[in-house]
């Protein structure tokens, strides 16, 4: 009797069938577009209103160039005092006064103007603003040199470098930063999996352990087989309501954008990209960015990405999950696990670091080959290298080693266990778990 499949689909079914994991399996997608809904729905609130910005420009330079928008409308005072336009500001409650003072020219005016207001400003707001000050700023000063701005601004360059590789593979910025996001993805995912579904494993070898139905299952079945078939049912509930998230999550945020008229991601970066999208129907050079990065996620190994990914995917995730099976088996309850959770978090914390601060700026250096093929590491850092290009030898040798170390790995944690799953009472120390794998 094969005691190992019988052992996967007992603990699958257990998973799936349980209420608690069934209600959280349907209701996480609907809380979670409940809240980016509600965040874009406040974000919309907030920006649908029109804030008014008096200004008083004393220095007769800058009012002109601040026009109104469909979200700032500017109010140029004249003939008032700074302090009779503080008043009037705060009396029509208006969103600030920006004051501009007089002086003899533009250096002396640039570090004292002022922004008056009851709260502070947006950044955003205050960005513009500058803006908008220094782009005037800067044509006056061309005008006092004899210079035309307009003249000047056509004299403008813009460098591209075109990327190529030594075979003639061509690259760019674009493909880059694709590369990029697609690396960063699939270690965060992989990391989150880890410890979302890592500890359930543990929680459910201490609950067994708890109500002593270990003891008898143990009597009939090899620790190992028993070990195994609670990482891989558990794993196989994971991924099913892992993919059920997937398909409510989407069908959710479609039904949310089209029928309530409210973009769930809408907020600062989503109002930029849709900016972008609207200038780029109109701007050749930003229509020629789009196909690029097109071009480069077509010329993407998509086939050795999706497979690497799938293999770093289970064996990383498999090499955590034994580890936190062992610890659930060495303890009596959630509390006594802290003391063992710092080791097997480290090594995902410190790939999470490494591929973010090293392999983005250095993907082929030193620190990042070595740590794409230590285990705890490499299902992240290999992950976020490979988009820049690693040889098919590295990639095979990577996922060797990570298989190879989840197989010893295995045969220690069945150790800890069979020792482990039948102790009760004791807070094992480290030194007696070491003897346990002796026995």
């Amino acid at each position: 009797m094969n005691h190992l499949s019988l052992i996967t689909k007992r603990e699958y079914l257990n998973k799936v069938k349980n209420k608690s994991f069934i209600i959280m399996t349907f209701l996480s997608p609907l809380i979670m577009v409940g809240i980016f809904a509600l965040i874009g729905f406040l974000t919309q609130l907030n920006n649908d209103g029109v804030r008014t910005i008096s200004v008083l420009d004393e220095s007769n330079l800058f009012a002109n160039e601040f026009e109104n928008t469909e979200h700032t409308k500017y109010d140029i005072l004249t003939g008032l005092s700074l302090e009779d336009a503080k008043q009037l500001v705060r009396k029509a409650e208006n969103y600030g006064l920006l004051y501009i003072p007089p002086a003899e020219n533009v250096d002396a005016i640039a570090d004292k103007i002022k922004f008056y207001s009851e709260e502070s400003p947006s950044v955003g707001v205050m960005n513009g603003i500058e803006d908008k000050i220094e782009e005037e700023a800067r044509a006056i000063k061309l005008k006092e040199s004899g210079l035309d701005p307009v003249l000047v601004s056509k004299l403008n360059i813009k460098v591209r470098a075109n990327l190529e590789t030594f075979d003639g593979e061509k690259t760019s910025k674009a493909g880059s930063y694709m590369k990029l996001i697609f690396g960063g993805a699939a270690g965060y995912l992989l990391f989150m999996f880890i410890i979302i579904y890592g500890n359930m494993i543990m929680r459910s070898v201490i609950e067994e352990k708890t109500s002593r139905i270990i003891e008898i299952i143990i009597s009939s079945v090899k620790p190992i087989k028993l070990l195994l078939g609670k990482i891989f049912g558990t794993t196989l509930a994971g991924l099913t309501q892992f993919t059920v998230w997937i398909i409510i999550g989407t069908a959710l945020m479609i039904g949310v954008s089209a029928f309530f008229g409210v973009e769930a991601s809408q907020g600062p970066m989503a109002q930029q990209q849709a900016e972008m999208m609207k200038q780029a129907s109109q701007n050749v050079e930003a229509q020629e960015m789009a196909a690029t990065i097109f071009q480069e996620i077509y010329n993407m190994p998509l086939a050795n990405l999706i497979i690497m990914f799938i293999l770093f995917f289970i064996g990383g995730y498999l090499l955590y999950a034994s580890l936190y099976a062992a610890i659930g088996a060495a303890v009596d309850n959630e509390t006594d696990t802290q003391q063992f959770m710092l080791p097997i978090i480290m090594p995902l914390m410190l790939a999470i670091y490494v591929g973010f601060f090293t392999v983005i700026e250095n993907p082929h250096g030193m620190v990042s080959q070595v740590f794409s093929y230590i285990p705890f590491t490499s299902p992240v850092v290999m992950l976020m290298r490979i988009p820049f290009g690693v040889p098919i030898w590295q990639q095979l040798l990577s996922v060797l080693i990570l298989f190879g170390t989840f197989y010893i790995t295995v045969l220690f944690a069945a150790k800890i266990y069979r020792v482990g799953i039948l102790m009760y009472g004791k807070k094992p120390s480290y030194k007696e778990i070491y003897k346990w794998l002796k026995y």
